[in-house]
């Protein structure tokens, strides 16, 4: 089954909705702004994408949240880890998983592809 997190408000993840809707795709909504990942979910998210949380953050939302985010190094890892968990606005959106472990954010026709691909 693929799990989406998604705002509902976020044109991108309505988009991504319609994308699984269309392929007929077995899918798990969770609505990240009203069910906060964890810092063990968002560890498990970057290990599948390969990636640094520095990476899926909304940086340019950060000053509208009055926040200031940490240096991008490998010692503000966990801060920034912890920063996504506390404001999720800051995550990009939508990252969805596949059954296979496959996780993309969703915010192009081909990463929706792929993730559809694996369902």
């Amino acid at each position: 089954m693929i799990e989406i997190w998604l705002n509902p408000a976020c044109s991108k993840c309505r988009t991504a909705v319609s994308e699984l809707d269309a392929a007929g795709a077995d899918y798990t909504v969770r609505r990240y702004l009203e069910e906060p990942p964890t810092v063990a979910d968002l560890e498990d998210v970057l290990a599948r994408l390969g990636v640094e949380p520095w990476h899926i953050a909304r940086t340019a939302d950060a000053k509208g949240l009055g926040l200031e985010l940490p240096e991008r190094s490998e010692a503000e890892r966990q801060n920034w880890i912890q920063l996504l968990a506390d404001n999720p606005k800051l995550i990009q959106r939508p990252i969805i998983t596949a059954a296979d472990g496959t996780t993309v954010v969703g915010r192009d026709a081909e990463s929706l592809a792929k993730v559809i691909a694996a369902g």
